[in-house]
């Protein structure tokens, strides 16, 4: 998805309630099947994505006819964000005449074509129009909006089918731009269920579900059992072929002390004697009803499960708890290390790390600049995945990355032993 301001960055995917404790749980090295997928592949992974997106946008619809959401730096007008994710496929798999480069693929200027949609480069391009002015555009209606999606995606595919005719085995270069687009739309999924839950919107369960081959539902481990992971050097970083975001790029040896860490992320029953301790405040979804905890989802008070994981907390609600437990925030090189090892589960709820987003050695941004360079070092890393994320984005290797503060998103954390 597109950051060309705090509110836009939204992390990857489909939709699915947070649920009872390990409904989405992963373990092991789990990497995306878009990152490698064939031109068939995409197409099939690009038709389905689409459908999980309309489905929202009709569940959307229902919930908020209006379709009106606070002009808030956490959110964009949904009208706003269907014809952004249009957009995005349109610049990048139709209208790229460079688009067979891949990477080396020009950003802008006489490379790129016109749209379908007069003036939509005035609309969507988010590197240009600023967060604030998105609400006073003239954006078109619902109804213009799901057709331009429409256009855009029989032209995407029908590049896509082209690409194929030439040569069923692509090379990653040139299949990069629908990789990418694919999982912009999915992230933009797990945006819509972030702001649906901010929103108190109630939005019905047909929508939510990750298909994904690895879930796994056994109970969380105790927090007296650590995984131990002995001193290694760890290379962090992708390398080989597939597709990677320039963030992830290159490789590197990252040397790392022995360190004991959370087999699972921290949950209530842990992180509440916390906040009973030392009043430090609770986030704004979860209240206590004479003496019974309760969590609101979707607009619904419901009984808590102490068993669940932490959600919706900060990156300084994460390090408050560590202080007091006596534990620390991992690093994002030892939380994938980590996540190699038998035993880790993860999946559930995005997990904030100490590290905070920074180039990698060697970094060099690719055409669509802004899932990384202008966000260094303001932004913190987090890993893993919600229960909202798309099975298409879920990756060890991903680096999702959000101000230190935000505490809309999906998010919790695990801990080390200091």
């Amino acid at each position: 998805m597109a950051h060309p301001s705090p509110g836009d960055h939204l992390p990857p995917g489909a939709l699915q309630t947070p649920g009872p404790a390990g409904r989405g749980r992963l373990h092991g090295p789990v990497h995306s099947p878009a990152r490698t997928a064939n031109a068939a592949a995409l197409a099939h992974a690009l038709q389905a994505t689409r459908t999980r997106t309309l489905d929202l946008i009709d569940t959307w619809y229902q919930a908020a006819p209006d379709l009106v959401v606070p002009q808030l730096p956490e959110m964009n007008p949904p009208l706003w964000e269907w014809g952004h994710v249009a957009w995005f496929q349109e610049w990048w798999t139709v209208r790229n005449r460079q688009r067979h480069l891949g990477t080396r693929s020009a950003s802008s200027g006489e490379a790129f074509g016109a749209s379908v949609l007069p003036g939509a480069d005035a609309l969507y391009n988010s590197s240009e129009i600023p967060h604030d002015s998105r609400w006073g555009l003239p954006l078109p209606d619902l109804a213009r909006t799901r057709q331009y999606l429409a256009d855009v995606l029989e032209m995407s595919l029908a590049n896509l089918q082209a690409v194929r005719d030439v040569d069923e085995a692509a090379t990653d270069e040139a299949l990069y731009f629908w990789r990418l687009a694919l999982q912009h739309e999915a992230m933009h999924n797990e945006a819509w269920v972030s702001m649906a839950q901010a929103l108190g919107l109630a939005l019905p369960a047909a929508c939510f579900g990750r298909e994904t081959p690895a879930r796994d539902a056994r109970p969380p481990a105790s927090p007296d059992v650590q995984i131990h992971v002995p001193a290694q050097v760890w290379t962090l970083g992708h390398s080989g072929g597939g597709f990677a975001f320039d963030n992830e790029l290159m490789a590197h040896p990252v040397p790392l002390a022995a360190f004991d860490i959370d087999p699972a992320p921290v949950t209530w029953a842990r992180y509440l004697p916390f906040v009973q301790a030392t009043g430090h405040a609770l986030p704004p979804h979860v209240r206590c009803v004479e003496g019974l905890w309760q969590v609101q989802r979707w607009g619904q008070w419901q009984a808590m499960d102490l068993h669940e994981p932490v959600v919706h907390v900060n990156a300084h609600d994460a390090q408050a708890w560590c202080h007091w437990a006596g534990r620390r925030l991992p690093t994002e090189a030892e939380w994938e290390c980590a996540a190699n090892t038998p035993g880790f589960a993860w999946g559930d709820v995005w997990e904030w790390t100490a590290s905070d987003f920074a180039p990698y050695p060697g970094f060099e941004a690719h055409p669509y600049r802004d899932y990384s360079a202008p966000w260094w070092h303001d932004y913190r890393v987090l890993r893993g995945a919600s229960a909202a994320t798309s099975a298409q984005v879920v990756d060890v290797r991903f680096r999702n990355f959000y101000l230190p503060q935000r505490r809309d998103i999906l998010a919790g954390f695990r801990s080390v032993a200091a």
